[in-house]
């Protein structure tokens, strides 16, 4: 009898430690709700030969000013060198992952920066620059904001999936970046914006992937009559557009989209000293095609942009009024811009980076009926109208070493300015005369330290 209570007692025990084994793996395979807290601290040390157009305590580089030559025209002003150091973009965020409910998956995205703050000087009484920064302090920003939906295992094959993003993240024009530490990351010679979306990305098996948005304007807006404004789209009724297809397979992937704008410059006007509304609307398309590979060590990334505007994506682009009518609306034709860049990267812990960009400003499809006032360009607030072509050639070197990134790049900027015809550029929005190169010699270094 002894023996068969140990041998009932063995096997209830033996059942127990299965069952408990068993309970075990199913707790491990369920989901658990997951915050993933994330940042660095960073700090950029630059040196600009040329005084240039750039934002962000100037870390975030677009470009090298024009020539300003003195009352006797024996000095260019703006070929005056600076140095800076500044950590103002170090960054804290959080990734939501876990929450599940079927085969529904739900997260989120948080993340800020301290990039605001920053003020111009108002008043620089002639002894420097005018876009010089002399003060304010970094305080905290949104860089993005965004809730996630995600249908998993869809279809037979069960390799189908449809996710939604909802809220504030990287435009998807601009969500590709070249291999660089810069903080411009190849702007603007692509796309760069930050915005509040609604995007869905439909995986249709392990290759193709489907993706289409809404788009609003926050940070980066359209140009128009009254600056740079998240008006135009407002009264415009209009959310940005957005398409595209892409392929992937075996470390190759390749992506063409299209993006569309339909925005209003203006909804009053004054007609025989009568404030009227008026019908004005400029609607713009822009496309692009991007692309990338790797193998081991090496990288390779390519992207080209062609269209219509694009000036609310920090492109050297915009668009112009070309007429007037008798309702007192205005008649506007979008200016073309070819943008393209290709950065490789190899390496690990010593990783070199080579970046070249190239800009060209195309001007109107069609010529307008006469030459066209400065006043009447909207260009991107980044840039100038007279721009008509520029390039930059980027060299990079980076250690990294545990959580740290230490990194040291050459960056050459040239852009070929045109002269305004008595304030006016052609009848193709173009500046041709007097055609000049100037360029700029950055020397940037960061240090950062990862969490």
């Amino acid at each position: 009898m002894k023996r068969v209570y140990l041998i009932l007692s063995v096997a209830l025990l033996s059942l127990c430690a299965l069952n408990l084994s068993a309970a075990e793996k199913e707790q491990k395979a369920e989901p658990k709700n997951h915050f993933k807290f994330y940042g660095f601290i960073r700090n950029y040390f630059v040196y600009d030969s040329r005084e240039s157009k750039s934002g962000t305590g100037d870390l975030f580089y677009y470009l090298p000013l024009d020539v300003k030559m003195n009352e006797n025209n024996t000095e260019d002003l703006n070929a005056t060198s600076s140095f800076r150091f500044l950590s103002l973009t170090s960054r804290l965020g959080v990734d939501v992952s876990g929450y599940t409910l079927g085969n529904v998956h739900f997260g989120a995205k948080f993340e800020g920066d301290f990039y605001s703050g920053l003020s111009s000087a108002s008043d620089v009484k002639g002894y420097f620059p005018s876009n010089t920064k002399i003060s304010g302090t970094a305080t905290a920003r949104l860089r993005q904001a965004y809730a996630t939906v995600t249908w998993k295992e869809l279809g037979k094959e069960q390799k189908n999936s449809v996710g939604l993003k909802i809220g504030q993240a990287w435009h998807p024009m601009a969500a590709d970046h070249p291999h660089l530490f810069s903080l411009e990351v190849g702007a603007p010679f692509g796309p760069f914006s930050r915005t509040p979306l609604v995007q869905m990305d439909a995986n249709l098996g392990e290759h193709w992937v489907l993706s289409a948005a809404a788009i609003w304007q926050m940070q980066y807006q359209s140009a128009g009559p009254v600056g740079a404004s998240a008006l135009y789209m407002k009264y415009g009724k209009t959310p940005e557009m957005y398409a595209a297809v892409a392929y992937k397979a075996n470390g190759f992937l390749l992506r063409a989209g299209v993006d569309m704008v339909s925005i209003k410059p203006r909804v009053q006007a004054k007609v025989n000293d009568v404030t009227v509304k008026v019908s004005d609307r400029k609607t713009s398309v822009l496309g692009y095609v991007y692309t990338q590979y790797s193998y081991k060590k090496f990288a390779l990334k390519a992207k080209t942009t062609f269209g219509q505007g694009g000036e609310h994506m920090n492109l050297m682009s915009g668009y112009a009024k070309v007429g007037e009518n008798s309702d007192g609306s205005w008649n506007y034709a979008s200016l073309r811009n070819s943008s393209s860049w290709l950065s490789m990267s190899y390496g690990k812990k010593w990783q070199g980076v080579l970046f070249l960009g190239y800009v060209k400003n195309l001007g109107l499809a069609e010529a307008a009926s006469g030459p066209i006032a400065k006043g009447d360009v909207y260009f991107c607030g980044n840039g100038f109208s007279n721009i008509n072509q520029m390039y930059r050639i980027n060299p990079q070197l980076i250690y990294n070493i545990g959580k740290m990134n230490i990194g040291l790049e050459y960056q050459w900027t040239s852009v070929q300015y045109g002269d305004y015809n008595d304030g006016k550029l052609n009848v193709y929005g173009l500046a041709e005369n007097n055609l000049h190169w100037v360029g700029n010699h950055r020397v940037n270094m960061m240090v950062k330290f990862n969490f």
